[in-house]
């Protein structure tokens, strides 16, 4: 069977969760391949008449679904304190988390990596990337220097060791006298990563090796992208991005599935666009407009609960999420906030210094000072919650889904209408 990718078509928090939710009873694995602890999934679960709230950070969000292994990928970085949090956290609420597997060459978060990202936010001030301050950049700055310390490496006490001691020998000098902070202690960073060890130990896996076999066998496997195009390290709106690669190229980097076995790419949409942190946003809303779709559509982060930017629709973004990952299906999020709307502006194209883009500007400065051209679509005032067929949908909601689908390229499968786990209209098979 070939495998699914699943990612993000504006800046993140699109709700990747719901749709990995949506196919969790077809499919078999669900892999994070990229990415650390520096985004969330929220996923509403109602059961006997119980709603229920999961936010995971680390973990993909295939493991609420019992028939699904949930598997970190060699893409990923771990911060291991967050991992085992948020394991006990699940299984107090009953969860069965026995099934996760760990890739061995992921790497881990270490100690003064958090605090590295820490201080040098607050050094750049005005230039900050806006980070979640999580050690996640410079983690992936050790993987690329080759200083990283890897999974397998705790069950190896004296390379562990020599990897620590190496790192620190330059981390310590920029620690102390670039940033005026105290130096990192190898034996305490040692004992830190040691004392998971033995926990962590049997979900270790040569993870690669566990998803061929599984795709030989027929199985479902889906590959979940945290964040999302726009903050992609090499497609994103750089340097105001992550530092991994989240659209569908990554999946194969992150996961180790050749892109051959690679069959559908499905991208998340919101029917508005958001983002968190710093960099350029043409559609941004400083205005009661943007508010009501802040408080509507309760756009606080998952991971670090900060309000999030909020504009109207950018579909020059969602052809170019098409284009750069080969989109083959989207499901459109949060519809429903936009009920009560009289009309409702889509950007359609920039305005860049007189000149009409309907692309993505080449030049980072261009896009930083692009004026969105709005087409503006009618509202509607039904509640639409409630729908579970397209044909349900009040007309001028329909006409704004198909209007979008004609606009970024591809067809719109999945029409998320409210934040249950139900609360979505499936037009398209998602998995054949």
């Amino acid at each position: 069977m070939p495998a699914i990718v699943l990612v993000g078509a504006q800046w993140g928090d699109e709700g990747k969760g719901k749709a990995t939710d949506l196919m969790g009873e077809d499919v078999d694995y669900v892999v994070k391949f990229n990415g650390g602890n520096n985004a969330g999934h929220t996923v509403v679960i109602e059961k006997d008449g119980v709603v229920e709230k999961y936010a995971l950070h680390l973990l993909p969000s295939g493991i609420l679904t019992p028939t699904v292994t949930p598997i970190i990928g060699n893409g990923v970085v771990v911060d291991l304190e967050v991992l085992f949090q948020e394991l006990d956290g699940l299984e107090e609420r009953g969860v069965d988390t026995s099934k996760l597997l760990i890739s061995a060459n992921a790497h881990v978060i270490a100690p003064y990596n958090r605090t590295l990202d820490k201080v040098t936010e607050r050094f750049l001030g005005k230039r900050k990337i806006g980070t979640t301050g999580r050690g996640i950049g410079p983690t992936y700055a050790d993987k690329m220097n080759r200083v990283g310390i890897r999974i397998q490496d705790l069950f190896d006490e004296g390379i562990l060791r020599q990897k620590v001691d190496a790192a620190l020998e330059l981390k310590n000098q920029v620690l102390v006298k670039i940033y005026n902070t105290r130096a990192a202690e190898a034996d305490r960073v040692v004992e830190e990563l040691l004392s998971y060890a033995d926990r962590l130990r049997p979900m270790v896996a040569d993870t690669a090796l566990v998803l061929e076999q599984a795709l030989n066998e027929g199985k479902n496997v889906l590959l979940e992208a945290g964040q999302a195009t726009l903050l992609d390290v090499d497609h994103g709106t750089y340097p105001f991005v992550t530092s991994s690669s989240a659209t569908a190229g990554g999946a194969c980097t992150g996961s180790g599935i050749p892109p051959t076995r690679v069959s559908r790419v499905i991208a998340i949409l919101k029917a508005y666009t958001t983002r968190v942190g710093e960099g350029p946003f043409p559609t941004e809303l400083d205005d009661d407009n943007g508010e009501f779709l802040r408080k509507t559509g309760a756009e606080y982060g998952t991971t670090t609960g900060r309000p999030r930017r909020c504009g109207w629709l950018d579909v020059v973004i969602g052809r170019y999420a098409t284009r750069i990952n080969g989109v083959t299906d989207f499901v459109i999020t949060k519809l429903d906030v936009l009920t009560g709307l009289e009309k409702v502006p889509v950007c359609v194209a920039y305005d860049v210094d007189g000149v009409r883009h309907d692309e993505m500007p080449v030049g980072q400065t261009d896009f930083h000072h692009a004026t969105p051209i709005y087409e503006e679509l009618d509202g509607w005032w039904e509640d639409i919650s409630g729908c579970r067929t397209f044909e349900e949908l009040p007309a001028n909601a329909q006409a704004y889904v198909l209007r979008v689908e004609e606009l970024i390229g591809a067809r719109v499968s999945a029409i998320g209408v409210g934040p249950g786990r139900h609360e979505i209209i499936e037009r398209h098979a998602l998995l054949d």
